[in-house]
């Protein structure tokens, strides 16, 4: 049964408007994709800087990393006290530096989708549609993943009780995006949850494209890098079936042996040897790989490489 959104655990105050993300939603393979992303990204804008975020929701609170940011995305240097510990203080500084950043972005406090209150309250949601539109206006060029959308519970608190009630709020835009003209994409189509992720991904524009295949290699270059290895191109470097074979035994906690498959595979019956061998491993795993031929992966076919790396992906994503 679905988990439901406990309100009570929240404490909410008479006269309060929130809006909280459902947790069975924070599971989300693209969520949690997004979530890394802006954190590598974050973590590189200001490697110089020697600022580390861990955590979106405990990270960004004080207003610290948001200073910084601010400052070298926008070169914009504010008069602000470093680290502020007290309550009142981190709100102060909040208010500072989201004014100077919402007139930056072009929105005003009644139209921002953020404020201090919920920043400062560590609300998700909030955190990240501050972020994405922080990406869009700063560095355009950031691969984010496409569609990202979660539940959302809004509930307001009167004399009466707690008014609440549910809808869908997009994070990314996608292909459903109305703003994209993306409606003539999607007339006529099945829900997209019950359609193939991977056949879906593809009526995307490419930069959308290439944003997904991104978060896959950051996936799996962070899986592969024990063993020395780096993945560059998904399409060529999964085709012979051996960067395969390693990830999933780095995934899967076991050592497949050498003598299993061929580690410098020189035609395509052996690349297909060894593709071959790592699904079947898949389905002994019950890591369910649907519409794949193994000949598709040995051909570059991209799809078929997807699916195989999505699934795993969505078996260890937590790792």
């Amino acid at each position: 049964m679905e988990e439901d959104l406990d309100l009570r655990a929240y404490e909410p105050q008479l006269g309060e408007k929130r809006q909280i993300i459902q947790p069975t939603c924070l599971n989300d393979p693209k969520l949690k994709i997004l979530k890394e992303v802006l954190v590598d990204w974050i973590n590189a804008t200001l490697k110089a800087e020697h600022i580390v975020v861990l955590s979106l929701e405990e990270d960004l609170f004080d207003g610290l990393v948001l200073h910084h940011l601010l400052g070298r995305l926008a070169n914009e240097h504010v008069s602000v006290e470093e680290i502020a510990v007290t309550t009142e203080a981190q709100v102060r500084k909040l208010g500072i530096i989201l004014e100077i950043l919402n007139n930056k972005l072009g929105v005003s406090d009644e139209t921002a989708k953020w404020s201090v209150s919920l920043i400062h309250s560590k609300e998700l949601l909030a955190t990240l549609h501050l972020l994405v539109a922080m990406v869009k206006r700063f560095q355009p060029d950031l691969a984010l993943p496409p569609d990202v959308r979660v539940e959302v519970v809004s509930f307001e608190v009167s004399r009466s009780g707690i008014k609440s009630d549910k809808h869908i709020e997009h994070i990314t835009e996608g292909w459903s995006d109305p703003d994209k003209g993306s409606d003539k994409v999607s007339e006529g189509r099945k829900d997209p949850q019950k359609e193939d992720l991977i056949d879906e991904l593809m009526l995307l524009e490419p930069h959308k494209i290439s944003a997904f295949k991104q978060a896959i290699l950051h996936f799996v270059n962070k899986n592969m890098s024990p063993l020395g290895l780096q993945v560059t191109e998904i399409e060529k470097q999964f085709a012979d079936g051996v960067i395969l074979l390693l990830l999933i035994g780095q995934l899967e906690g076991f050592f497949i042996p050498l003598y299993e498959f061929i580690l410098s595979p020189a035609s395509d019956p052996e690349m297909l040897h060894n593709v071959t061998l790592a699904l079947e491993i898949l389905s002994d795993r019950d890591i369910q790989v649907d519409n794949v031929d193994p000949q598709g992966i040995v051909s570059q076919d991209v799809k078929s490489t997807l699916r195989v790396l999505y699934a795993l992906f969505k078996k260890h994503k937590s790792r």
